[in-house]
């Protein structure tokens, strides 16, 4: 049976509301809701975009609280303002909870906490060393450093001040990077709760009164956990310093290869596309410059050993500056922000053997006889077909075709000769000699 073309309109409307309905009914949210955010690693753009989406969520959800569930040594001074900022703005109360034992809020994750509506802790975590460093997590001196210690300064205790914290020790934290216990935390009134995990910490919040939010009530409440979406785990992703590592190692060969063999393309977009997001990765971690240099310094020296015969110099100076390189890269007491030996070791070896490979393969192709074309045929033997009396031209057989053959000798038919030239299509040649002759 055909339909009119307006029932297929309606058909469609119907069947896409149907399943619109049942979305939003398994998305749909009450009052007595908890959403739960998980962040473990360092603040960064990644860390910022999937807060902010879970914060208003949240809001829009109208829920009972969220909480995020935060392990971090710190990060981004401008990724941890806009999830500050993001906090501020929550219509629902945000509970950040150092968890599990064993976390720590760090450097920019002191910000993040005394931030919440209400700051918990669980046993055997830390809190403080709040002191700021420069990009690539170099210490700042001279007037610069007096002008950024301020600034953070006056805006950490301007949050303290907003949720009636310890202004006095967060001040501590930035200046002198002092740092606390859980026990200590609650003691100087820089958090709020100690929790030993979410059930315990839920039961605690349950009933408590948020200044302009009202009260949490949490009589069986329903968590739901808010998973990343692709794009942040991307941006997580590449913020780990092994990633990194890998990622410019990829783009420095990618490019080299371009270079020695231009026009293969792919390996050119590649590189390309890895060092941008590896130098996106520097952003967040404790890059050593010097190492970046000495990794493109070693790149440089595998470029020229194609260029210039070192018999093998330059390709050792090469794998030096790329070994010192790596180990510099990253400074940092923190490990999650080292270079793991485990990615270093087996990366340096195939870095360098591409690299040395590629290098050999060049220079024997540069150095290499040809073997095609008229100039592949010098040096080769072939057979007179065609006596060759000068200064008329025979007859040369050689590789499978009958060429025109001069001489500065008479040549009998069947002679062996060896080319010495080609000329205008031309071969000239020259008789081989038995031994003893």
């Amino acid at each position: 049976m055909k339909l009119p073309s307006g029932h297929y309109f309606k058909l469609s409307f119907l069947f896409f509301s149907f399943i619109l309905f049942f979305c939003v009914q398994n998305v749909s949210a009450d009052k007595n809701d908890i959403y739960i955010a998980e962040v473990s690693g360092s603040i960064n753009p990644g860390v910022a975009d999937y807060l902010k989406k879970s914060i208003k969520n949240a809001s829009q959800d109208d829920i009972a609280c969220i909480i995020i569930k935060l392990d971090t040594p710190g990060g981004l001074s401008e990724s941890m303002r806009e999830i500050v900022m993001a906090m501020f703005d929550s219509k629902v109360p945000v509970v950040i909870y150092v968890s599990p034992s064993g976390a720590r809020a760090a450097s920019a994750g002191v910000m993040i906490t005394i931030a919440a509506d209400i700051a918990a802790m669980a046993p055997g975590t830390n809190i403080g060393a709040a002191h700021p460093v420069g990009l690539g997590g170099k210490e700042i001196s001279g007037t610069m450093a007096d002008k950024v210690i301020n600034d953070m300064v006056a805006y950490v205790k301007s949050i303290a001040k907003k949720r009636e914290r310890n202004e006095a020790w967060v001040e501590k934290a930035v200046r002198e990077s002092v740092a606390l216990t859980e026990t200590e935390a609650l003691k100087e009134k820089v958090i709020d709760i100690v929790a030993i995990d979410i059930n315990d910490l839920i039961k605690q919040i349950n009933g408590l009164k948020v200044k302009g939010k009202g009260v949490i009530q949490l009589d069986h409440p329903k968590i739901t956990i808010l998973k990343e979406n692709l794009r942040t785990k991307i941006l997580k992703t590449i913020s780990d310093p092994n990633i990194a590592y890998i990622l410019m190692m990829i783009g420095l060969a990618g490019l080299y290869f371009e270079l020695s063999h231009p026009g293969a393309i792919f390996p050119g977009v590649i590189g390309g596309i890895s060092i941008i997001l590896a130098f996106f990765s520097f952003q967040t971690l404790p890059v050593n410059y010097a190492g970046i240099l000495l990794i493109i310094l070693a790149v440089v020296f595998f470029i020229l050993e194609m260029k210039i015969t070192s018999y093998g110099l330059l390709s050792i100076a090469g794998i030096t500056s790329l070994l010192l390189g790596s180990l510099m890269l990253f400074e940092s007491d923190t490990p999650e922000l080292k270079l793991s030996w485990k990615v270093l070791l087996p990366t340096l070896v195939m870095v360098s053997g591409f690299f040395v490979g590629v290098a050999g393969l060049v220079f024997r192709s540069q150095v290499s006889k040809p073997r095609t074309g008229a100039k592949g045929l010098v040096g080769e033997i072939g057979l007179v077909k065609k006596a060759i009396i000068p200064p008329t031209e025979g007859k040369v057989f050689v590789h499978g075709e009958l060429w025109n053959a001069t001489s500065s000798i008479a040549l009998a038919q069947g002679a062996k000769v060896r080319i010495i030239k080609v000329k205008n299509l031309i071969l000239e040649v020259e008789p081989i000699h038995r031994k003893g002759e």
